[in-house]
């Protein structure tokens, strides 16, 4: 499915913001799927998987994090792009949303056209590379660029498209250190309005997901990550 066919779910209980957000959206040629508590969204995945969630934390039946918690239980659900929007601005809010596996977090107020570009961008990192290439590393570690697969001794690993975008970035030059904020720029861009610790958080569930392979990821302190054959 390319990018402006890409249909959207958001999960918001304020009529306004749902409203301002699904205009911005639609504006730009997504489809939108709206939802005004957690139940129902999870209920229509049942009959619809969304390319991408916008999910606000404070919802009336059950936070945003008790929503992701319950997507990331299932394989066929884990791998889809979330971010996270609300008024919490305390960084221990943004942490765990980011160790739940979201892979972005904007706080309100917020400006619509940042929204929709860092909707683009995340959306972006899951498009399909040119090409059959497939990595092989130690560990038993192999990565299929094409199909977007990662398989550690022959069992798939299912990951954020963030995660695979960054071991993506360090398979590329093995041995090669890179910088937080180098990775930071591979991911974002002219868009990145993140912190360094971002990098961390998404490095650390990278590792718990490889399990044993993750000993081939090593920070360098100081300067960044590398990854060792």
């Amino acid at each position: 499915m390319g990018l402006m066919a890409s249909a959207i779910a958001i999960v918001e209980d304020e009529p306004d913001i749902v409203e301002l957000v699904s205009l911005h959206l639609r504006k730009s040629g997504f489809l939108v799927d709206e939802f005004t508590n957690g139940k129902d969204f999870l209920d229509s995945l049942n009959n619809r998987v969304p390319a991408l969630l916008i999910l606000d934390l404070m919802l009336p039946d059950m936070d945003g994090f008790e929503v992701c918690r319950r997507l990331k239980l299932k394989d066929i659900f884990s791998s889809i792009p979330i971010i996270m929007l609300t008024a919490r601005i305390e960084e221990a809010d943004r942490i765990l949303g980011l160790e739940l596996g979201a892979d972005d977090y904007v706080t309100k107020p917020f400006s619509p056209r940042e929204l929709v570009a860092r909707v683009r961008a995340v959306l972006r990192r899951q498009g399909p590379v040119a090409g059959e290439k497939i990595i092989f590393l130690g560990e038993g570690l192999r990565i299929n660029l094409a199909e977007h697969e990662v398989t550690v001794g022959g069992k798939s690993i299912i990951l954020t498209p963030t995660e695979f975008r960054i071991l993506q970035q360090l398979a590329s030059k093995p041995g090669w250190v890179f910088t937080r904020d180098q990775i930071l720029d591979n991911l974002w861009g002219h868009e990145k309005i993140v912190v360094d610790r971002t990098v961390d958080v998404h490095i650390r569930n990278l590792r718990v997901k490889l399990g044993a392979a993750a000993r081939i990821i090593k920070n360098v302190r100081g300067l960044g990550y590398k990854l060792e054959k």
